[in-house]
């Protein structure tokens, strides 16, 4: 997979030495754990795992459930298929450990500011935390990355954005269409988007910050 992202050769991994390859390895764990949680919580009660705003302080546990809900075959099967994409582009990357603990930072807060529009009563799904995902990445890569991994990062990340903005986040809280058997919640993708960035970016500045002490 490595020879999907230009100037990612052999000699550039094997400086990078066994702790970056564990990372990498702990990136698919993370999102096997997703697609984990999301397989395990599609027979269980959805209102009993999503995200409610109502309950957001008295179960604060609903920010992790929420991202496993999914409210029907094709949601679950396409955020599936997300987090397997996801997946790659972290392991293609080869992410270091500081990128694995940020997406999984950005895993509740991703839930939590969906407190912005209250009148989003329930939601579920991985979309969001997928936005996250790649947002964690593509940052990486267009701050670190080798030659064209730089361009490569700066164009997923502005793919990533021109979606989330023309999907206005900032309208209704929920939407049909599009092809989907379920109402959306651009919102979530949103909300996705900034905390993995907002995550990945303090993860790259106390990085700094140890490199230059």
């Amino acid at each position: 997979m490595g020879s999907l992202l230009p100037g990612l050769d052999q000699r550039a991994r094997e400086r990078r030495g066994p702790d970056r390859r564990g990372a990498a390895r702990a990136w698919l764990g993370l999102a096997a754990l997703f697609a984990a949680a999301a397989l395990l919580a599609w027979p269980l009660p959805r209102a009993a795992l999503d995200w409610q705003p109502a309950l957001a302080f008295t179960q604060p546990w609903r920010a992790f459930s929420a991202a496993a809900v999914h409210f029907s075959a094709l949601h679950l099967g396409a955020n599936l298929l997300g987090t397997a994409l996801v997946a790659a582009l972290g392991w293609v990357a080869y992410v270091p450990s500081r990128m694995v603990w940020a997406w999984a930072a950005a895993w509740p807060l991703t839930q939590l500011a969906l407190l912005i529009q209250p009148e989003l009563l329930h939601y579920g799904g991985l979309s969001g935390v997928l936005h996250a995902g790649v947002a964690v990445a593509s940052l990486y890569l267009l701050l670190r990355g080798m030659g064209a991994q730089r361009w490569i990062g700066a164009a997923i990340l502005a793919g990533a954005c021109i979606k989330v903005i023309g999907e206005a986040p900032w309208g209704a809280p929920l939407r049909h269409g599009g092809g989907w058997d379920i109402a959306v919640a651009p919102l979530a993708h949103a909300t996705g988007l900034v905390a993995g960035l907002l995550c990945a970016a303090v993860a790259e500045a106390v990085a700094g910050r140890r490199r230059s002490a």
